[in-house]
């Protein structure tokens, strides 16, 4: 660490300071600007404990610090808290394309550029959950992706036994479950001796993570029941606990979204815009989006649409009827999904549990959607 201040004309004059940060895996590169533009020479930090809380302890308390979304960012958050200060997250691919760096990327110019955004109000931030929320959210996070993992394993296993030709191409029964079970193992029985081994680890592989998540979602149970956000989400058609659980997690503070629009954007729910010389055309929606909460509003869309024949009154049910029949089932769901999103911010917002939309409204969002 070259100094332990960064030095600017704001370190002798009262005034506010802005410090870009520059972060990497073993170290970071902090540059430090003033409210007039003047900035301090770059400061390399490296990651260990005490060399980063002597450096940061020598910042001026209150100064707002931005951070890039690394993947590493959570602790550097932490200890960036921790010292009195003000971290901000920027999202790294809008942060590189506001900064004018004329053809040079360094440490140094990225962190200069970091805190020029900063200063000048421009930096593109994302939502910093507080530290229970990001820590909560690492237990879902980790469920969604052990069921990912095992649905992984389960294809290759149908796979191996369609290879073989052992499968009615018209079952469309659940080999992993019920009675369905009992099938697969004859079907086991029946490949060749490497290929029926492979399975049977595979098998074994499936039944482990199945155990694995059952426990992960009686923690996530526990932890979620006295959140009131959390039960009322589950009113929501087709959301039960763990989809519940991620919309809570994954929305944070419904105040950061000025109106239920922009939740459903963040979700990526929302048909990209083209206006250009008075024309207007809709796009698909943005892959640019919180992909975990648009997969929870999608799979509750695909859960209410499949109990549509069981709840025909629901306006989901009637919402996706009318829209399946001209567009087709993607764009159904889709629209399905935009519902529930923007129904979660009122839920949130109001403190209420879902209601059916009155005529008006119904009214309203069905053209909107369509």
């Amino acid at each position: 660490m070259q100094d332990t201040v960064p030095r600017t004309a704001a370190s002798e004059e009262p005034g506010r300071t802005f410090v870009g940060c520059d972060s990497h895996r073993k170290y970071s590169v902090f540059v430090a600007m003033d409210e007039l533009g003047r900035t301090s020479s770059p400061i390399r930090v490296e990651h260990q404990l005490k060399e980063l809380r002597l450096f940061l302890r020598h910042v001026p308390p209150g100064t707002d610090v931005a951070v890039e979304a690394t993947g590493s960012w959570y602790w550097l958050v932490d200890e960036i808290e921790a010292a009195g200060l003000v971290p901000h997250l920027a999202q790294p691919f809008a942060a590189q394309r506001m900064v004018a760096t004329g053809g040079k990327k360094t440490d140094s110019v990225d962190a200069r550029g970091l805190a020029t955004l900063l200063r000048n109000g421009t930096l593109p931030e994302t939502w910093i959950p507080d530290a229970a929320n990001r820590d909560l959210r690492n237990l879902m996070r980790t469920r969604l992706a052990l069921r990912e993992y095992q649905t992984g394993i389960k294809n290759r296993m149908v796979a191996a036994i369609n290879c073989y030709g052992l499968r009615d191409p018209e079952e469309d029964s659940d080999l992993f479950r019920g009675k369905g079970r009992v099938q697969l193992s004859v079907y086991k029985g029946k490949l060749p001796k490497h290929t029926q081994e492979a399975v049977i680890r595979q098998w074994s592989l499936v039944d482990e993570l199945e155990k694995q998540i059952a426990e992960l979602e009686q923690q996530l149970k526990q932890e979620l029941k006295p959140v009131g956000d959390a039960q009322r989400l589950k009113t929501l058609p087709g959301v039960g606990g763990v989809l519940g659980g991620t919309i809570y997690l994954e929305i944070g503070a419904v105040a950061r979204f000025a109106c239920p629009e922009r939740l459903a954007s963040y979700a990526g729910l929302v048909p990209v815009v083209h206006a250009s010389g008075g024309r207007v055309s809709y796009g698909p929606t943005s892959k640019r989006s919180n992909l975990y909460l648009r997969w929870a509003f999608v799979e509750a869309a695909n859960l209410a649409a499949a109990r549509r024949k069981v709840h025909p009154e629901r306006h989901v049910s009637r919402l996706y009827e009318r829209l399946r029949a001209g567009k087709g089932h993607q764009k159904a769901v889709v629209a399905v999904a935009r519902h529930l999103a923007e129904s979660a911010w009122w839920i949130l917002t109001k403190q209420q549990v879902y209601r059916e939309p009155q005529p008006a409204v119904a009214a309203k969002s069905s053209s909107e959607n369509g």
